[in-house]
């Protein structure tokens, strides 16, 4: 695609694509108010001197302020603060109040349970299209050793967690499975019952895996996306691993998209599959995903939802 025809919208989703953590940049405003907003345009630039940057919207309500602060803070928030990112992301007259803070040591507002914080003064800002970089030399920081809050393509993530169910389940034997969804329908198998597609867990990187899977089967380009369930069946004894991915527009060559409400009025190889669909129908039509952890009738579901 040239630049001349570029979509904005695809051009921010395929720049979601860049999976990153979330942080809450903040200051003062010149009332001597707290301010703040939601960034993920955050990375190092240079150890010596201490050097990062962020990336501020010119639309932002923040702009004159932060722009003409003397200094601001990068809280990098812990993959519980799902909540205070959607809070700071959302048109909220105070914000402040929703979380515990207290100024840093060099003047800027800093919270409490991040995984980690920065307070900087304003080093240099640099015009960049609609946006400007605005660049922070770092006066104090602190790692808490939290983990951090993922995002990626318009959802949050906790690699952490993710990651630890995987490798607890790939201890045993286990299955891969994929929610393979396409405009709120999903791809299933079977003709007289319906079941998700899967695969045996052989050894290496499970998505990898699944994605080759997905593809030969489905003759469709597969992005497996986010973990969606981790469970034991007691049924055949095995860890079931289940992902949410999505597929290229087209007609598959194994299974057919159907709308989970249709798909639950028929015959599915599993409760599991039943619950798995019924969740997913619920969770689509509110925006907000979770990942379920347990076994095939009891577990808990952590939400780890679609940015607000």
């Amino acid at each position: 695609m040239s630049e001349a025809s570029f979509d904005a919208r695809a051009l921010r989703d395929a720049f979601g694509a860049f999976p990153t953590g979330v942080t809450v940049v903040t200051a003062y405003d010149p009332s001597g108010q707290p301010i703040g907003f939601t960034a993920n345009s955050f990375t190092s630039v240079s150890l010596d001197p201490p050097l990062l940057l962020i990336c501020l919207a010119k639309t932002s309500r923040n702009f004159a302020a932060m722009t003409g602060s003397d200094g601001f803070a990068v809280n990098i928030l812990s993959e519980t603060q799902k909540d205070v990112s959607n809070t700071f992301a959302r048109p909220v007259e105070d914000r402040f109040a929703a979380v515990d803070w207290k100024t840093g040591p060099e003047g800027s507002p800093i919270f409490s349970d991040v995984a980690a914080w920065f307070d900087c003064s304003t080093e240099a800002i640099l015009d960049a299209g609609d946006h400007v970089i605005m660049t922070g030399r770092v006066k104090a920081f602190d790692n808490s050793g939290r983990n951090g809050l993922g995002y990626a393509r318009g959802s949050y993530f906790t690699p952490a967690l993710a990651g630890k169910a995987v490798s607890a389940a790939a201890e045993g034997e286990a299955q891969l499975s994929a929610v393979i969804e396409r405009d709120g329908s999903v791809l299933l198998l079977g003709s007289d019952v319906l079941s998700l597609p899967t695969c045996a867990m052989e050894g290496g990187e499970p998505t990898q895996m699944l994605r080759d899977y997905l593809e030969t089967l489905t003759g469709l380009t597969v992005s497996v996306g986010f973990l969606y369930s981790v469970y034991e069946s007691r049924t055949d004894n095995r860890q079931h691993i289940v992902y949410r991915a999505t597929a290229t527009a087209g007609e598959p060559a194994a299974g057919r998209f159907l709308p989970p409400a249709d798909a639950l009025q028929q015959t599915l190889d599993s409760a599991a599959t039943a619950d798995i669909l019924r969740r997913f129908d619920m969770e689509n039509s509110i925006g907000n995903f979770g990942v379920y952890f347990g076994n095939e009738t009891a577990g808990k579901v952590h939400p780890v939802s679609r940015k607000a």
